[in-house]
């Protein structure tokens, strides 16, 4: 397992920009597919954002596609969430999580990933 540490979120008006970061411990951070789920209060965790292990596929939400971008660098065992075009209801706590190892096709159901950080609060006022 990893560990993930979450940063980045924060007060951000509508139509902002905000960049999320995720830096996970150990040396196998590279293996994993790397996601960013979000839940607001009062709702279930949900499915952002997600990259393979290699960074060379990619899947988002359709409610975020066109506005946020996942990427990875796996020498900084980073990843990232940019999220521009901001509106009030991508208010949440953002998570990173560590799902498969080695596996191209991402995947997007929060029980197939294991690890998660401790969330970073992004607030968009309107």
């Amino acid at each position: 397992q990893v560990q993930l540490v979450e940063s980045g979120g924060g007060l951000v008006q509508a139509g902002g920009s905000l960049r999320l970061f995720c830096v996970a411990s150990g040396r196998t951070f590279s293996t994993y597919t790397m996601g960013w789920f979000r839940q607001a209060p009062g709702k279930e965790r949900e499915f952002v954002a997600a990259v393979s292990w290699n960074g060379g596929n990619t899947d988002y939400a359709e409610s975020v596609k066109g506005r946020f971008t996942i990427s990875r660098d796996n020498a900084k065992n980073t990843v990232y969430l940019q999220m521009n075009s901001l509106k009030p209801e991508d208010t949440a706590v953002y998570y990173c999580a560590a799902g498969p190892r080695f596996r191209s096709v991402v995947v997007t159901a929060t029980t197939e990933y294991r690890s998660w950080g401790q969330g970073t609060q992004v607030t968009v006022s309107s």
